[in-house]
């Protein structure tokens, strides 16, 4: 089922939670709500949930406005960051709670009941726990319960609210997995929200990213990290160095270099910035007196004289933090651990480090 928000705004007191979002969720769809702590995201969720009531707007659930309908009524399931799971019930009735309290002419058997529930148990491959108690599963177990119980009343819609925040990073990663196999079985159109970057990537079909109740950009992964709209879209979205300077006619010129910044020709003499992610950037030795006095690409090409300050060649990819001998700032680099060693790279060697590209944005006025 689509899901459509139109002008939604949200006050709490003189706090502008979110301010004119209008978005599309299409049906069947695995969306991220991604931004930083206190852009609304999570407000938003709550929202379309029915948890919450929008001060302006309207919620839209298959084309129907639902902005007025009570949450029991809207057939969204709901899963919550700390699992919402009764203590003092079983894993079975946990999962069986929501179908057990439904109106009477709407509930199952108890025959239907318990094959249901144990079905769902077993999708999510917890069924052997039918008997234990919540205190007795790892924290990864209990929230593919919490999800197994928004499932079983068979939602429209289905709503996480940083469902793996309460995780350490291995089970993170293994939920991730398992989430998205379980979306591409189930095809619920589905909305989770989070603020880690790298799981908003790696889970979703879709991105929209939010900054201070507005949204800043909607797209594919792959497009919003390749493509970002806005300087705070390139800089939330995985680390980048930046370079200060001032755009004239399509181009910025920071730090000795010159950027091109298309889309921005009509840009004179104001100040702006270069965002160069670490995989972009290259390194080079530094030329010998002899290879510079023939004439080298490194002497000759406009670059900067860096030393290498720190480096973790760890598995495939090495990390470096270049210093910058002209203004001794730091600039990150990534590359391949084979490269770097076939560089001859060690602590203290110098190199010339050189974009290979980036992207330039205006500075905002503050």
């Amino acid at each position: 089922m689509s899901i459509e928000v139109r002008h939604i705004h949200k006050r709490f007191g003189a706090f502008t939670a979110l301010d004119d979002v209008s978005l599309s969720f299409p049906d069947g769809r695995l969306t991220a709500l991604l931004g930083p702590s206190g852009c609304g995201k999570t407000t938003l969720l709550r929202i379309i949930a029915g948890l919450e009531h929008a001060d302006q707007g309207q919620v839209l659930l298959g084309g129907q406005d639902a902005s007025r309908t009570h949450v029991r009524h809207r057939h969204v399931g709901f899963v919550f960051q700390h699992y919402a799971l009764f203590k003092h019930m079983s894993v079975f009735e946990n999962v069986a709670f929501g179908l057990r309290v439904k109106p009477r002419e709407q509930r199952p058997s108890k025959q239907d009941i318990r094959k249901k529930v144990m079905d769902l148990l077993e999708l999510v491959q917890l069924d052997w726990l039918a008997d234990r108690r919540p205190a007795a599963l790892s924290g990864g177990q209990r929230q593919r319960i919490a999800l197994a119980r928004a499932l079983a009343v068979e939602p429209r819609v289905l709503l996480l609210d940083e469902p793996f925040g309460a995780l350490d990073a291995k089970v993170r990663k293994e939920l991730r997995r398992w989430l998205r196999r379980l979306h591409d079985e189930l095809q619920v159109t589905s909305i989770f929200v989070t603020h880690d970057q790298e799981e908003a990537l790696e889970v979703s079909d879709d991105v929209v990213i939010m900054n201070q109740g507005r949204v800043e950009q909607i797209g594919t992964p792959q497009a919003v990290y390749d493509n970002p709209a806005t300087a705070f879209v390139c800089g939330f979205l995985g680390h980048v160095n930046l370079f200060q300077g001032r755009m004239l006619d399509g181009r910025l010129q920071a730090d000795g270099m010159v950027f091109a910044a298309p889309g921005h020709s009509g840009e004179q003499n104001v100040p702006g910035t270069a965002f160069v992610r670490p995989h972009d950037i290259q390194i080079e030795p530094y030329p010998s007196p002899a290879t510079a006095a023939a004439g080298s690409s490194a002497a000759n090409d406009p670059g900067w004289l860096v030393s290498v300050r720190r480096a973790r060649a760890l598995g495939p990819m090495a990390q470096l933090e270049l210093q910058r001998e002209d203004t001794q700032e730091i600039i990150e680099a990534v590359m391949s651990s084979r490269e770097f060693h076939r560089l001859g790279g060690a602590v203290h060697q110098r190199f010339i480090a050189r974009p290979r590209q980036a992207r330039v944005f205006p500075n905002q006025p503050t």
